[in-house]
């Protein structure tokens, strides 16, 4: 499998793996090294959704992609909620390379209002909250649209996921599997 890296240069995003921060809900750095990584098919659906977002004068703003089983585990290992994290033993799509977490913001980089923050594990992060501002809900149809026109597919408890319809046709990737380790 040809893994990809996305970059701010080649796929015209911006990238803030939050996962390399403490600013995520485990408090910590799960990587050690921010790289963000997505399988080939996926890669050239986020050069789609990319375009869309630009014809709208918005840019693609990434929170997660590609996750590596090891960091799969230490999410589930400090929260093992299924609504919110794949059990590593079955595989998230994350692990696969095909699954992404992101947002939209304008041209000055400001992120656009979602209702909640990436990984805020309430209902209020499902899609189609009406418990959140119309202004929220818009945005999140908004992106909702744009990622499912270029071909993902959404998990409803989550407005910032979407992954491949056929993420799991994909093997499984471990760190040491990656370009350059992320662990």
């Amino acid at each position: 499998m040809i893994i990809v890296e996305v970059t701010p240069i080649s796929h015209e995003v911006d990238i803030e793996l939050l996962y390399a921060t403490k600013y995520n809900f485990t408090g910590k750095p799960i990587y050690s090294q921010a790289h963000c990584y997505l399988n080939e098919e996926a890669s050239k659906k986020l050069l789609l959704a990319k375009q869309l977002a630009k014809a709208m004068k918005l840019k693609l703003h990434i929170f997660d992609a590609l996750r590596p089983v090891e960091a799969q585990w230490k999410l589930w290992e400090h929260t093992p909620d299924p609504t919110f994290l794949s059990d590593p033993r079955i595989g998230s799509p994350h692990s696969r390379g095909a699954a992404i977490d992101l947002s939209l913001s304008d041209n000055n980089g400001n992120l656009l209002d979602m209702g909640t923050e990436f990984d805020t594990f309430s209902h209020l992060s499902h899609h189609g909250s009406t418990e959140i501002s119309v202004s929220a809900q818009k945005n999140r149809f908004l992106l909702l649209g744009l990622m499912s026109t270029a071909g993902w597919d959404f998990y409803k408890n989550e407005w910032w996921h979407y992954q491949l319809f056929n993420s799991k046709d994909f093997p499984l990737i471990n760190n040491k599997d990656l370009p350059k380790p992320m662990i």
